[in-house]
């Protein structure tokens, strides 16, 4: 199975701190604003059904929902998705959270969803061509996928690893092993093998000053991707 059970043991002994925005993962609640920015500014949420691979505590899913999207949460970490559903419960908010593999997801139920999310996850598993591929099948003809990963280069392994990870604190030690990275020609490559077209390529940019994060320009950390499905 495309997994690590490592890192699904590691983000389930985390489940309790998923709604905690002060607490160790501070920064995909910093982040969840530009993730939505960047996908509204492509897809239009209201109404349309709404698929969130690897969603995890239930951050971005819940965010989609709010936007009266009909959204779904597919994650491989038991505890985390119970958080998720709780929240979401907590919050009066329909989400359906399912304990699955996105390959199994896409072999039952392909071209369901107008639009795919798939944030932080590509740098987690063993085979992330896969997963893309499994998530571009998934999508409708004319919907979106959007993607974020880190970037394989010396800059990425100083902030996102030596520096996020060993001097700030920022997000918990052994997050990320930087030989998972993905380069955005990788990326792009997996991308037009499965059938989608790169629309919108930004970075992501922390600001360490203001402790804030922005998009802009410039790919060689954080980025996040959007592409499209073509119709016929």
């Amino acid at each position: 199975m495309n997994h690590d059970a490592q890192e699904i043991a590691q983000f389930d002994a985390l489940a309790g701190e998923w709604w905690d925005t002060e607490g160790a993962l501070w920064t995909l609640h910093a982040i969840n604003p530009l993730r939505m920015d960047f996908i509204r500014t492509h897809a239009a949420l209201c109404g349309i059904q709404v698929l969130d691979v690897g969603c995890g505590g239930g951050i971005l899913t819940e965010a989609l929902a709010r936007e009266a999207a009909n959204a779904t949460g597919i994650d491989l970490a038991a505890a985390s998705l119970s958080t998720a559903r709780l929240h979401a419960e907590s919050e009066g908010l329909t989400v359906n959270y399912r304990l699955m593999p996105v390959e199994d997801l896409a072999a039952c139920e392909p071209a369901s969803f107008d639009a795919v999310t798939c944030m932080e996850m590509l740098e987690h598993v063993p085979d992330p061509a896969a997963i893309v591929q499994a998530c571009a099948s998934l999508v409708k003809p004319g919907g979106w996928l959007f993607l974020s990963t880190l970037n394989r280069t010396p800059k990425a392994f100083a902030l996102a690893i030596v520096g996020a990870e060993y001097l700030t604190g920022m997000i918990p030690r052994g997050t990320h092993n930087w030989n998972k990275f993905i380069r955005p020609a990788e990326l792009a490559h997996w991308l037009r093998t499965s059938g989608l077209e790169i629309v919108d390529q930004q970075g992501l940019h922390y600001n360490p000053l203001t402790r804030e994060f922005s998009l802009a320009p410039g790919v060689e950390v954080n980025y996040l991707v959007a592409a499209r499905k073509p119709v016929g």
